[in-house]
């Protein structure tokens, strides 16, 4: 019998080979977008939110569980091949530009060096002498994109490896923490949130999602898991069903592994303080549960949990760039990709997250905006009306919120300041960084409108002509 991952069907699908696929790409759409901001963010959100730990977990659940959910559907519903067939209706120049702000974005600038760069954090670095520091994570991250290199040359190979193999042993690993810390808890869930997390719990904890970056992943790596689907033999209906199947299931098990973080963070400050970061605070809480053994135990963790994301990635990136500039091969664009991933992940975890979080301010409203129009209109005649109304709507107030969360520098600059106050000031939830989702609904309903009228024209006037 053929290997599942190149089976190649011929007439009905036989029901366990679809449970099967069901499980196997679910574990690969999971393995691709968690890692090591899923693993620390939640940590830190429950040990920020305290007693409120709930309304906190539920508005994580929305940005870094709900949106990606909803990501995934915009990509089953329109039948897109990648980002770049997503967001063709806005217009291509926008499509092509989007596409590599979101690929730069989640890939070599911001998000594959992320993955190495907590990787040797957790797994490296507790065990080398300070000294050794920066060859330390050289050699490392050399490693760790050397392996993501060769792991993805051979594309149709992905799913079998991330799906079957690395993503179960990741998961296995945490549900061995989550059975020792819930039969053994740190105390009990009475200690006061701090200020941000004691009147709006809910909406802090949305932010904090946007941290995953995981609705805007999800669009860039929908042509790999896609593809990958594909290569199971499904086509068409089949696929789109299994796809949205998969992506459910995938997403509902991420809403369990994040109660069940933030729950830890919040249990954990019967024994600690707060941490500096969910890094800090998921090392000292498994470090009190296993010991010196824990040290590794995490550092293998957190590996395997950024690994199967950045192999993610790196395909994601190399498929989507092939398909917008067919010369440069799928290979090539895995080389750059790896290589630029490599340069910058030595900057350190630090520096990458303070970079990342003013261009994911810009991109989440617009990838938001994206999916909101796609799963309502793509089909409808006057779609691409509401499309560009929809974006033109939704830029000012990203740009804006983009500004807001950059360095110091930035943000003092007077008529930076000026433009923020006027900003805040005038725009609903501004001043909590959602801004952008009035402005976002007025362009979506404006959009509807002009778009039926003119539909509507252009029928009577077509009706005229034939009379």
């Amino acid at each position: 019998m053929q290997d599942d991952f190149n089976y190649n069907f011929s007439g009905e699908t036989k029901p366990k080979h679809k449970v099967w696929h069901l499980l196997i790409v679910s574990s690969l759409i999971f393995g691709m977008f968690f890692g090591s901001g899923n693993l620390i963010f939640p940590i830190h959100l429950g040990q920020l939110s305290g007693n409120n730990w709930f309304p906190a977990a539920l508005g994580f659940a929305v940005s870094g569980s709900l949106f990606p959910l909803l990501a995934i559907l915009a990509v089953v519903v329109t039948k897109s091949d990648g980002l770049y067939d997503l967001a063709r209706p806005v217009g291509k120049y926008y499509a092509a530009i989007f596409l590599v702000l979101v690929h730069l974005t989640i890939g070599p600038f911001f998000g594959t060096p992320r993955t190495a760069a907590m990787a040797y954090e957790m797994a490296a670095k507790p065990f080398l002498p300070a000294k050794f520091n920066t060859v330390g994570m050289f050699l490392f991250t050399a490693l760790f994109f050397g392996l993501a290199y060769i792991l993805t040359v051979h594309q149709s190979q992905l799913l079998k490896y991330v799906g079957k193999y690395l993503n179960t042993i990741f998961l296995i690993l945490l549900a061995i923490i989550f059975v020792v810390a819930f039969l053994k808890p740190m105390g009990g869930l009475n200690h006061m949130p701090t200020s941000a997390y004691q009147t709006n719990p809910s909406v802090n904890g949305l932010l904090e999602g946007y941290n995953t970056i995981d609705a805007v992943a999800l669009l860039a790596l929908s042509v790999t898991f896609v593809h990958a689907v594909r290569g199971l033999g499904y086509k068409d209906k089949e696929m789109s069903r299994l796809t949205a199947k998969a992506g459910s299931l995938s997403i509902s098990l991420e809403i369990l592994v994040y109660f069940g973080l933030v729950l830890l963070g919040a249990f954990s400050l019967n024994k600690m303080k707060l941490s500096a970061n969910g890094g800090d605070a998921l090392s000292s809480i498994v470090s009190y549960y296993f010991g010196n053994f824990g040290t590794a135990f995490l550092g293998v963790l957190v590996t395997l949990g950024v690994f199967t994301t950045a192999m993610g990635l790196v395909a994601s990136f190399s498929q989507d760039f092939h398909k917008l500039f067919p010369k440069v091969s799928y290979l090539e664009w895995l080389r750059v990709t790896t290589f630029l991933s490599f340069i910058v992940a030595n900057a350190g975890l630090d520096n990458i997250i303070a970079w990342s979080l003013p261009v994911l301010m810009l991109l989440y409203p617009l990838s938001l905006a994206l999916i909101l129009t796609s799963l309502t209109v793509h089909a409808k005649p006057y779609a691409g009306v509401v499309y560009k109304m929809t974006i033109a709507f939704t830029i000012l107030p990203a740009i804006f919120d983009m500004l807001n969360a950059s360095p110091a520098a930035v943000t003092n600059l007077t008529f930076v300041k000026l433009a923020l106050r006027y900003y805040h000031q005038y725009i609903p939830l501004a001043n909590l960084g959602l801004g952008w989702v009035t402005l976002t609904l007025a362009g979506f309903v404006l959009g509807l409108v002009v778009g039926k009228l003119s539909n509507f024209a252009s029928v009577n006037t077509t009706v005229k002509s034939r009379d």
